[in-house]
């Protein structure tokens, strides 16, 4: 019955006078996904979810879906879709597509057109039967996307580009926003599964706190989930709470290491140690983008679903912005921080005279693997310039393919992914074809490059205090201090040999080391300043640009968020918010961060700083 419900929901028609007919297919909603992969990464500024073919230069297989057309005839057809490659290059597009009726392939080759997200007019075609099979044929196996198809048969029809107005359209079309679904009482709503906000969850649910975890994704874990594959870097276990970070290693990943094959990341752990929770209502693929407030305290959360666009509103007294872009925050109204402040705010050695919008910037890593035999891969003409002073002659990208340094995370973040990716085909693609030294990569072929973009920084929410260089340098500790951060000051800039051979375009980086001790981050860091009943973890943090270096790390989040946890029990045991926590009942909360809420008694086999070198004494 839900099946049926939902292709009614995505199939229903728009009747004008009686006498037209115009239906809107969200292609996220396909019943086959076939090999293409949803893509949510950039909704809140192209208005929507979408597929994409990542087929590494092969083409995937076909995603497909049933559609029932209220009468036969002749409609007109509109593809929302763009040429991604043209940013960089005007030779033929990248991800090019086909539709196709019942297995029919219709003559027009998609996205090959604009650069930006735009409808394509589809032409005329005829229906002659009243139940089709839609389906979407990737023709190269470079990132095609498809956002919607729409037919119609109203010559007055036509299809809106403004965003804004286009969302708008599709929720009155579908009648998401008439009647959202409520998701139930809370104690505690967390938006983000990442590591900070897997561990807040658990953490929260063992201290007897009903618990909404919200991820717009499939999977946990974010940059440490098999989609990014970065490895777990930071210390747990240390001073002065060495109970934190059980939770971390519990649920953690036995291995380590960046671009590993996909086992490596152990998404199941996670997932299953969410499942085991009765006091958890886990909502996955489920991307938070609206916020209702009220006198400074939020009241709900709203929720799509990536998907069906279903829409589910979350209400508690108390939330959790775990998506290291702030973006709960900052739909809030919470005061919040972006690139590099100047020296001048906080004195800071390592700030910039003057301040900027630099950040560090978003990884896309891959690797290849040896096959017996030679591999092919396609000589594109879409990709940047390259020759042989260009050309990296590796078989994995880690960390520092880093893009985007100096862009907005949000508003430019496809941008940024897309150069990432076209870095990767580039020098590939020269390394297959090209290169003088082909033949030792005749048998390589691409395993794997990542379509989600693993972020380092975007905002930083505001909270009652700042954590700065200095406290970090000088170890100024204070009494409210919570999870160490124990990675040095890790800060990313472009690589300035790459930015010679790639003028203001560099696609990889270098990381500058400041050395600290553990450090203690404040609570006070842990909750915004002006919204009253909103923590944080993760990268989104109160820290200057500079402090960020060091708490960015992975454990280190997990660890903030075993706090956070802990911190929702005790604002529920005295009905109070994080301010009033630190003010009256931080007591309790540092009992329970000595007493710990992770399994103590398994291995810690990947706890290690290996690229961050701490100054490590026992006086310190």
């Amino acid at each position: 019955m839900k099946k049926i419900l939902f292709l009614l929901l995505f199939c229903q028609v728009f009747a004008n006078a009686q006498k037209h007919t115009t239906l809107f297919i969200e292609t996220e909603s396909f019943e086959n996904k076939g090999g293409w992969v949803i893509d949510q990464q950039f909704m809140d500024v192209m208005g929507s979810s979408f597929l994409m073919a990542h087929g590494m230069g092969i083409p995937v297989a076909d995603a497909s879906t049933k559609i029932s057309f209220p009468k036969t005839g002749k409609y007109h057809m509109y593809v929302r879709t763009r040429n991604w490659s043209s940013q960089w290059s005007q030779a033929e597009a990248a991800g090019q597509f086909q539709l196709a009726i019942d297995g029919k392939l219709l003559p027009k080759i998609y996205g090959n057109e604009h650069a930006e997200w735009a409808w394509t007019d589809g032409g005329e075609i005829a229906i002659s039967s009243k139940d089709i099979t839609l389906s979407l044929k990737d023709l190269t196996g470079f990132n095609g996307r498809c956002d919607a198809i729409i037919f119609t048969n109203d010559p007055d029809f036509k299809p809106i580009e403004d965003v804004k107005k286009l969302s708008e359209f599709r929720n009155n079309y579908f009648g998401f926003d008439n009647n959202p679904r409520d998701a139930g009482e809370f104690d505690f709503v967390i938006v983000g599964g990442g590591m900070a906000g897997t561990c807040a969850a658990i953490s929260a649910a063992r201290n007897g706190v009903k618990v909404a975890l919200i991820q717009n994704r499939p999977l946990l874990g974010g940059n440490n989930s098999s989609e990014v594959r970065v490895h777990l870097g930071g210390r747990i276990n240390l001073e002065p709470y060495p109970a934190l970070g059980n939770l971390v290693n519990e649920i953690g990943p036995d291995e380590g290491g960046n671009a590993q094959p996909k086992n490596y990341y152990e998404d199941d752990k996670k997932l299953s140690a969410v499942l085991n929770e009765p006091n958890i209502s886990l909502f996955l693929n489920h991307h938070a983008n609206k916020v209702e407030t009220e006198n400074g305290i939020i009241k709900s959360v709203y929720a799509t679903n990536i998907e069906t666009g279903e829409k589910v509103i979350f209400k508690a007294p108390l939330f959790a912005d775990c998506t290291g872009d702030g973006t709960i925050g900052i739909l809030a109204g919470a005061e919040y921080m972006t690139g590099r402040e100047s020296k001048a705010v906080y004195n800071e050695p390592t700030a910039p005279e003057v301040g900027d919008n630099l950040t560090m910037g978003a990884s896309v890593q891959w690797f290849s693997e040896k096959k017996e035999h030679a591999v092919t891969f396609p000589e594109i003409k879409w990709g940047m310039e390259w020759d042989e002073a260009k050309s990296e002659e590796i078989t994995k990208g880690d960390w520092e393919w880093e893009t985007g340094m100096g862009l907005d995370m949000t508003l430019d973040f496809e941008q940024i992914r897309d150069y990432g990716m076209l870095a990767v085909y580039s020098n590939w693609s020269y390394l297959k074809n090209k290169s003088v030294n082909k033949d030792k990569f005749k048998n390589e072929s691409i395993r794997w490059v990542a379509y989600i973009a693993g972020k380092r920084e975007s905002a930083r929410l505001k909270g009652d205090y700042v954590l700065i260089e200095q406290d970090l340098t000088e170890r100024r500790v204070y009494p409210d201090g919570t999870a160490p951060t124990s990675w040095t000051i890790d800060l990313h800039y472009p690589d300035p040999e790459n930015s010679k051979l790639f003028p203001g375009a560099a696609f990889k980086s270098i990381a500058k080391h400041i050395k600290i001790y553990p450090y203690p981050i404040p609570f006070r860091c842990l909750y915004s300043t002006n919204v009253n009943n909103l923590m944080m973890a993760g990268r989104d943090i109160s820290v200057s640009h500079v402090a960020l270096g060091t708490v960015r790390l992975m454990r280190t989040g997990g660890m903030m968020g075993e706090v956070l946890g802990m911190a929702a029990a005790v604002c529920k045991k005295e009905n109070t918010n994080p301010r009033g926590l630190y003010q009256k009942h931080f007591d309790q909360l540092e009992a329970l961060m000595i007493k710990g809420v992770g399994n103590s008694n398994i291995p810690n086999t990947q706890d290690y700083n290996k690229g961050g070198t701490l100054m490590e004494t026992e006086n310190k």
